[in-house]
């Protein structure tokens, strides 16, 4: 029980965890943009790419788990996996807008994909956030079920017990 309370003191306010999400990953991203053009210089590009982006999101997902959404320590490999589909969905979602900018104008300035690749990027990046915090991360999932335990008193013969029993939204998660 002291756990849990210390856990649900440790869950930092919406605006908190955002600013955390915010420096974490653009720490992260910006680190794996240097990272992808030096480890580019030693093997093909694509493959790089495709190594630093999952060692990053692995990593940007640790640092969310511990910082930005006050997990309480590692990132279960469930975590890990939903991390990243959202990663590809918000991937997918830039490629996208990228993709519709190059129909709708036959050849658009460095300016203008820009902004529609940075406009894209933080839809994807508030999207991000939200399934994180919202799914992910949320404290129904990466609690045991006494989040709002509710006491009964149980005859069992000569002497009365205490038996806590758990009730509420995390109960029906750890059923699903």
């Amino acid at each position: 029980m002291k756990t849990t309370q210390s856990r649900q003191q440790a869950t930092p306010s919406a605006y908190i965890a955002f600013a955390r999400f915010t420096l974490l990953g653009g720490t992260v991203g910006l680190a794996s943009s240097l990272t992808v053009a030096a480890v580019a210089t030693q093997i093909p590009w694509g493959l790089a790419n495709a190594l630093v982006t999952i060692l990053s999101t692995l990593l940007a997902t640790e640092l969310h788990a511990r910082f930005s959404f006050g997990a309480g320590g590692h990132a279960t490999w469930r975590q890990h996996t939903q991390s990243a589909g959202s990663a590809a969905a918000a991937f997918a979602l830039t490629c996208t807008a990228t993709l519709a900018l190059h129909q709708l104008v036959a050849t658009p300035d460095a300016m203008l994909q820009q902004t529609v690749y940075l406009a894209a990027s933080a839809l994807a990046g508030v999207a991000r956030f939200a399934v994180l915090r919202l799914v992910v991360f949320a404290r129904s999932h990466t609690q045991t079920p006494t989040t709002s335990p509710t006491s009964h008193r149980t005859h069992t013969g000569p002497t009365d017990t205490l038996a806590t029993v758990p009730t509420g939204p995390a109960t029906l998660c750890q059923a699903a």
